[in-house]
């Protein structure tokens, strides 16, 4: 009874450690495995470098309107595991959905808009001279605008691109402009002006606030700038 029951522990303990190590072995591939797996299909971070970053050398106070199109611009790739594949389809589509524009207006110096369709009421324009980026406008909750050395551009929710020369007014000052508006220019800070757009019978019918950028309104048709520098201009 002693020898045998010796002899059944021993088989016992030789198959545990037998089943032991086809468990560890198991293991050891899985890890392998799965390593190779998020090496071999972990997809490259699509990201779309906007263009907002470009303006600065155009010598208007308005360099700045790229800082926005940066913060409000192109989708985020997010690389995590679990939706990696679908989230660099969705980038794929943006970058693709950016690649051309949706038209070219001539601006009145004679330089290009490149309009770009970034979502709905979304829209980014690209002023460009002689194969250089001057300027970036990018339209965000409201119309987007640009003094750009009195050329006085406006880019809207629609994406629709409007350009004029001169008749500005530097503010802060009350001051009639196309239309039948009038502009009431307050400095609030540096690099900070407001302006309430008030109509024929006194009443104000919106506010624009520039805010270190220019920024644009569409007022029915009536087109309006109003530069970090506190200068207000509008076309018809």
């Amino acid at each position: 009874m002693s020898s045998s029951a010796t002899v059944r522990t021993a088989r016992r303990r030789t198959v545990r450690i037998a089943a032991a190590a086809v468990i560890a072995a198991a293991g050891l591939t899985l890890t392998a495995c799965s390593g190779s797996d998020a090496a071999g299909t972990k997809p490259a971070a699509h990201t779309e470098t906007g263009a907002a970053a470009e303006f600065g050398s155009a010598g208007s106070s308005a360099g700045s309107q790229g800082s926005d199109a940066q913060a409000g611009s192109g989708d985020k790739v997010d690389s995590k595991a679990g939706a990696a594949g679908k989230q660099s389809g969705n980038a794929q589509a943006t970058t693709s959905k950016t690649k051309s524009p949706v038209r070219t207006v001539t601006l009145v110096d004679g330089s290009k808009a490149e309009v770009y369709r970034l979502g709905e009421q979304h829209y980014r324009a690209k002023i460009i001279n002689a194969g250089s980026v001057l300027a970036t406008l990018e339209t965000g909750e409201h119309d987007a605008g640009l003094d750009g050395n009195d050329m006085f551009v406006v880019l809207t929710l629609g994406g629709e691109v409007h350009s004029w020369m001169g008749g500005g007014h530097q503010g802060p000052g009350t001051f009639k402009l196309a239309g039948g508006w009038t502009a009431k220019v307050k400095k609030v800070g540096e690099l900070r002006y407001r302006a309430e757009i008030l109509g024929t019978d006194g009443a104000v019918y919106g506010t624009m606030e520039a805010n270190e950028q220019d920024t644009g309104l569409d007022a029915n048709g009536v087109y309006i700038v109003l530069s970090a520098g506190g200068v207000i201009s509008a076309h018809q």
